[in-house]
């Protein structure tokens, strides 16, 4: 049977390294997960219990841009959190995050538009993107300016959108209020779009992040339920649009998902209102950050910029090995760590990175931070 090309992206190699720890597993062995970005905790037990209550009423389809409860809380979380007044008809709950980036995709950009990507960044944008028809564009960034793009990206690389993220996934650094305006501005004058992906807002440290609707309204946000709220596995998400984008997003949207699950929708507006369990995962997120860093530094893998946010380390490994996908496979295999090679997120240079995880518990960060550092001192032995 003949088949589109639309299928010819990569595979998500941390999606395989969960399969090979699920392996081992299943052989018996205990495996540490530092490799997924999922948390370690579960959606917020009121609002599970609350979600209960509604199970025996039928929970069908909900209008296509989400349950207007739903949308209206979502409106004041942003005047909460951000001082920011937003219109709640500008709110469209989707299927996770994933779901937005479809719809927003679909909604700016013509086949063959150039979005620019500044790596590493969550390889899921450039496999969606090529999926769509459109072309993702690689911009290096590096170390020093803390993998962030710049504004002179915009223009040197004549692009049609571009996509940043803060805090950002592998690397957990962020941009602050003059860093997005300052690229807003530069897709203004390029006349590309922009897009903010905020899925890992409330899960910072020393600083709070800023949303880019602080400083402009000529912007995609995209935001989940999946990390701060703990709600992974129930895939819902929701984006700000302008205004005049609405209607445009709901036609894709009803024909594309008709809606996003009304369990999953109704479980996010309880646990927006369950924020003290919430923030005690936090806390337990920054005591692991702390360990992470000092741990990692002790092991001998020192080369990082330290996370403003979400709950990953991104590692130059380079003075250890230059295949960071067999590198993590021994580590798998030595160690019984279960990480991330870098070449998800930076297929140019991402042979000598690592992404390690602190998401789950701190007796399991405790102990595959030991693991670690008896693995590279055996490698130096």
């Amino acid at each position: 049977m003949r088949h589109s090309t639309r299928g010819d992206v990569d595979p998500f190699i941390v999606m395989d390294v969960m399969e090979a720890a699920r392996k081992a597993e299943a052989a018996g062995r205990h495996i540490i997960h530092m490799e997924v970005g999922q948390p370690g905790t579960g959606a917020p037990e009121a609002a599970k219990t609350k979600l209960i209550a509604d199970m025996a009423d039928p929970l069908g389809y909900t209008v296509g841009l989400g349950l207007p409860e739903l949308r209206a809380r979502i409106a004041k979380h942003y005047a909460d959190w951000y001082s920011v007044e937003i219109d709640p008809a500008r709110v469209v709950i989707t299927s996770g995050a994933s779901g937005a980036f479809l719809l927003a995709f679909s909604a700016l950009f013509d086949n063959d538009a150039r979005v620019g990507l500044g790596t590493p960044c969550y390889p899921s944008y450039r496999q969606i993107l090529k999926a769509v028809g459109l072309a993702p564009i690689d911009i290096q960034t590096t170390l020093e300016q803390r993998f962030q793009p710049v504004p002179a990206d915009v223009a040197a690389h004549n692009l049609d959108g571009l996509i940043v993220a803060s805090p950002a996934n592998p690397t957990g650094t962020m941009l602050d209020a003059d860093a997005l305006r300052a690229l807003s501005v530069a897709c203004q004058r390029q006349g590309a779009a922009f897009i903010s992906d905020e899925i890992y807002h409330g899960i910072d440290y020393d600083v709070p992040p800023v949303t880019a609707l602080q400083v402009t309204d000529d912007v995609y946000v995209v935001n989940s339920f999946s990390k701060y709220f703990s709600m992974t596995g129930w895939r819902v998400g929701w984006m700000i649009v302008p205004e005049d984008h609405v209607r445009r997003v709901e036609r894709l949207a009803q024909n594309m998902f008709i809606c996003a699950p009304h369990a999953a929708q109704k479980l996010a507006l309880y646990a927006m209102d369950c924020a003290p369990e919430l923030d005690q995962n936090r806390a337990v997120y920054a005591a692991n950050r702390d360990l992470m860093i000092a741990g990692l530094k002790d092991a001998g893998l020192a080369k990082f910029a330290p996370p403003d946010g979400a709950f990953y380390i991104y590692v130059d490994v380079s003075d250890y090995t230059d295949d960071a996908l067999s590198f993590a496979a021994q580590i798998l295999e030595t160690a019984g760590v279960a990480v991330t090679p870098g070449l998800d997120f930076d297929a140019a240079r991402g042979h000598h990175w690592l992404r390690f995880s602190y998401a789950r518990a701190t007796e399991d960060i405790v102990e595959g931070l030991k693991r670690l550092k008896l693995f590279i001192q055996g490698r130096g032995a």
